[in-house]
């Protein structure tokens, strides 16, 4: 029920070398005012010369067609010079082009390769990509322990998608004993940040319930909320309870759900 998702960071990173502080400032300055010329004339020297930020933010606008042909395989070729420089940035996209096959061939062991270089320095997108290949299987056995581990290391560090897949491993008991207080408790960190998968899941904690008491006005809300931020299934679940419910209790569950979403999920339930 819950989807895995890889995310490309597409924003320029802010850090800078000093050798190249100047050049590097210059062309920020003109990538934000959307003079993409200027900062291409800034970067491609200083990347030239090896510069890692340079080179990574050169394969960006490659990547995304900014003030250059929108070209992966040049995109591929910055990052790759960054990354074999140790830039986590470089390498977490490096990852991603592997794994969409965006200018190389798809490759999910190359991938695994490049998510882990960064993961190892504490990058949390790239631990939560391989947490799903490792879930997955893809480019390394399945290993469901070795997946939460590193959702873990992710959901630490705020990850939404990593918390809410934390989750899911709890709730289903994949690579970690079945433990729904657990699942309660990363589901509710990723649904308090907005994550439908997480609200949804949460309707089901409530519909059966595990570890709390069964509650159709909980579950309804839980439902109608992750419905509202777009689970395609979260409406139809809500429906099907509201069969089994009162008017009053319906009507309860939705002023919880409006109560909840404006109070920016800090006020949800009785």
């Amino acid at each position: 029920m819950t989807p895995i998702t890889v995310i490309l960071a597409t924003l320029l990173s802010l850090a800078f070398t000093p050798v190249a502080a100047q050049d590097f400032s210059k062309g920020l300055a003109a990538y934000q005012a959307g003079d993409y010329a200027t900062t291409l004339q800034e970067w491609i020297p200083s990347a030239e010369a090896g510069d890692a930020v340079a080179q990574y933010n050169l394969g960006i606008m490659y990547y995304n067609g900014k003030g250059v042909p929108q070209d992966y395989a040049e995109a591929v070729k910055w990052y790759r010079l960054a990354a074999d420089q140790g830039d986590a940035d470089a390498q977490y996209n490096l990852g991603v082009v592997y794994g969409k096959g965006q200018g190389v061939p798809q490759d999910y062991a190359e991938a695994v390769k490049w998510y882990r270089l960064a993961a190892d320095q504490g990058d949390a997108s790239s631990q939560y990509n391989l947490g799903n290949m490792y879930r997955q299987g893809k480019g390394v056995p399945q290993d469901y322990a070795e997946a939460v581990k590193w959702y873990r290391l992710a959901a630490d560090q705020g990850t939404v998608q990593a918390q809410s897949n934390l989750g899911f491993m709890y709730h289903k008991g994949q690579g970690v004993p079945q433990d729904y207080s657990e699942a309660v408790k990363w589901y509710r960190l990723a649904a308090d940040q907005g994550n439908a998968n997480a609200q949804s899941n949460l309707g089901i904690i409530y519909e059966y319930g595990n570890s709390v008491l069964q509650d159709n006005v909980m579950a309804h809300m839980w439902y109608n909320i992750a419905s509202a931020n777009g689970h395609d299934k979260a409406g139809e679940w809500r429906d099907e309870r509201a069969g089994l419910m009162t008017s009053a209790a319906i009507e309860k569950a939705q002023a919880m759900a409006r109560v909840c979403m404006s109070s920016g999920y800090k006020k949800c339930g009785y």
